[in-house]
């Protein structure tokens, strides 16, 4: 699509830029979203019954396993040209962040670095009763297993349904909205909170917002800029045209 030149212009201009990316980033390398991934033997689970403290305590064996079979599912699949456009804008823009609302660590994999996982990462493990991260992700000798400190259970250090964000998180992702200069919104739907309300807050503070997504969203009257389409066919050429063409 073309890339309107103002936005071009901005954007060159700008060294506070920050991303915030949801499910629609992971889709484009083949990672269903949330509820598109019960597939199988987990066809018949509800995945907000099982991704929650209370289900974990009422059967940990059931939600571990369920666990255990979506990380080897997510380490199939590798990041794809939208991943690795947002590695090159952190590169090349001073005052980078990228807050994403997955869990599935492609990112990471994919080299960002200044990176806030609002919801964990189903990659890291941490004790359900004292949250101390864990070493290891599925190599435990007790299924399911237990913490070698505390004796209690080891759960996925992702963010359950009904639990907190991380504060310092949470923080961070405040602090770097709220100076933004530019704010990218990402292949997420803007429903999930207290994500959906930080381009909002970044609007408050006189930043310039761009949506890139294939569909409206309940944001789209409130943006400056809105491009549609995959982020990994967009943003490859949203760096190219503003940045390697200087």
């Amino acid at each position: 699509m073309k890339i309107p030149d103002d936005l071009v212009q901005i954007l060159r201009k700008s060294r506070r830029i920050v991303a915030l990316t949801g499910a629609g980033v992971s889709k484009e390398s083949g990672i269903p979203t949330f509820r598109e991934a019960q597939t199988g033997l987990w066809a018949k689970y509800d995945p907000m019954q099982l991704a929650t403290p209370q289900a974990y305590r009422r059967n940990p064996a059931l939600v571990w396993d369920w666990y255990r079979w979506r990380r080897k599912y997510i380490s199939e699949v590798e990041p794809n040209p939208g991943h690795v456009a947002l590695v090159e804008m952190e590169r090349l823009i001073p005052e980078f962040y990228l807050i994403t609302q997955n869990i599935d660590g492609l990112h990471r994999q994919a080299g960002n670095e200044k990176l806030i996982e609002l919801h964990g990462n189903i990659f890291r493990n941490k004790c359900f009763e004292e949250g101390i991260p864990i070493d290891g992700v599925d190599n435990f000798r007790d299924f399911p297993p237990q913490c070698p400190e505390c004796g209690g259970l080891i759960r996925p250090d992702v963010v359950w349904f009904g639990e907190n964000l991380l504060a310092e998180n949470l923080e961070l992702a405040l602090q770097v909205t709220q100076a933004a200069e530019v704010f990218l919104s990402i292949g997420t739907s803007s429903l999930v909170q207290p994500a959906a309300s930080l381009p909002l807050l970044a609007l408050e503070r006189g930043a310039v917002i761009v949506q890139i997504n294939p569909d409206d969203t309940i944001l789209t009257p409130q943006v400056h800029f809105v491009l549609r389409g995959a982020s990994g066919e967009i943003l490859p050429q949203l760096v190219r045209i503003t940045w390697n063409s200087v």
